[in-house]
């Protein structure tokens, strides 16, 4: 399972628990909206399966969003431009789609914007900031990916927080999520880094208490929001 935690536009940071994720499975997610210490729920499930053991074969899960809520699609896919309408159709508010699956990602920026939804754009630890920069003003959300996409559990890589950094500074209204890793030992990490915005998973399902752990996730990452508003 995974819960995001959010503090964007200057709001405050929203969590919830998320649906589970299993074996290979990308991460599904209920997501709180910032404001006032409460928000509008949201399920979501990412509309692909990623098993790495099969050769990086794909199978198909279905997703639908209640009107009162508000989605984000993290799409895992080869081909992110073919399922923008279906996410569109289904409800979602935005999605986030992976630069390394893009062969023209201004088109599919667009396309997104056309159906109505938020552009969130996501990068795996092996691709470079950079890379992502050209996009930065034409998008909602950068995503820095702290693990290898795939399975949960793994271990946080500290050393994409140059990313994180590197984006705030540049880009400082943008909001930046990080995914994968994050849990009490690590967040201090992120929200100092400058990211708004993360999903913690395995740290919150295998922990005794996971509301104190959601807390504390949510607690740190305020604060970092705050200080770097009174550091303005």
């Amino acid at each position: 399972m995974a819960a995001v935690l959010r503090r964007g536009g200057g709001g405050g940071c929203g969590r919830a628990p998320a649906v589970p994720r299993g074996g290979g499975a990308c991460a599904g997610r209920r997501r709180w909206r910032p404001g006032a210490g409460s928000g509008r729920p949201c399920s979501t499930a990412t509309w692909r399966r990623w098993a790495p053991s099969a050769g990086g074969c794909w199978s198909a899960a279905p997703i639908t969003c209640t009107s009162t809520s508000w989605t984000d699609m993290h799409m895992m896919v080869a081909r992110p431009e073919q399922w923008v309408q279906p996410m569109a159709v289904a409800g979602a508010n935005q999605y986030t789609f992976h630069l390394e699956a893009a062969d023209n990602p201004g088109a599919l920026i667009k396309d997104i914007r056309e159906n109505g939804m938020k552009v969130g754009l996501a990068i795996k630890p092996g691709t470079s900031v950079e890379q992502l920069a050209p996009w930065a003003n034409q998008i909602d959300m950068a995503l820095v990916m702290t693990v290898e996409p795939g399975f949960g559990g793994q271990k946080f890589m500290e050393d994409m927080m140059p990313k994180v950094q590197w984006l705030r500074t540049q880009f400082p209204s943008l909001d930046i999520e990080v995914d994968g890793g994050v849990g009490p030992d690590t967040i201090h990490k992120c929200a100092e880094a400058g990211a708004n915005m993360i999903v913690s998973g395995s740290a919150i399902m295998r922990s005794a208490d996971p509301r104190s752990v959601i807390n504390l996730l949510r607690n740190v990452c305020s604060e970092a929001a705050q200080k770097r508003c009174l550091d303005r």
